[in-house]
């Protein structure tokens, strides 16, 4: 199942739900914010869709692909329509969703061997304090991303405590 149609099961559940529990489900923008309203983005906001190329999401068809005018880059989602994806999730009240949606926007500027190096070290018993801590770090100050960087040192401190870290 492709993502876009998982992310489109995913919130006419919530939707259902939210009927069910009776509760008005979110149905305009709010101050230029994405709401269900929006969902889904590729078809009711696809103008404010675009790759981190910049290539616009209506200008991605299969014709510019065969014709070399979309390329593999072209195709990878940007940090700004992820933001718009979580801002919709927040419309349903799937805060948790959204900021899932965060941490991988935040994330797209790390490389995959970097990001599969991350991964590992944060195995139990696979880094030192100091090398989660300089993890977090990277990830702050090169990338921007405060939250997996706040992330990896509670993952330090949690290790710290549950005796999980590799012995220096």
């Amino acid at each position: 199942m492709d993502q876009e149609l998982m992310m489109k099961l995913i919130v006419e559940k919530v939707m259902e739900a939210m009927k069910a529990e009776g509760k008005p489900a979110p149905s305009v923008s709010a101050g230029g914010r994405m709401t269900a309203a929006n969902y889904p983005l590729s078809e009711k906001s696809a103008d404010k869709l675009q790759s981190p190329t910049g290539k616009k999401f209506t200008d991605m068809t299969k014709a510019g692909l065969l014709a070399g005018n979309v390329t593999s880059d072209d195709m990878r989602i940007s940090p700004e329509t992820l933001e718009m994806q979580a801002q919709v999730a927040e419309s349903v009240g799937r805060g948790a969703f959204a900021n899932n949606m965060r941490r991988a926007a935040e994330l797209i500027a790390v490389g995959d061997d970097r990001l599969l190096e991350i991964y590992n070290a944060l195995r139990p018993y696979r880094s030192t304090k100091a090398e989660l801590l300089a993890i977090a770090e990277e990830l702050e100050t090169k990338y921007n991303a405060k939250i997996s960087g706040g992330l990896v040192r509670e993952a330090a401190a949690v290790y710290e405590a549950r005796g999980r870290l590799k012995k220096d």
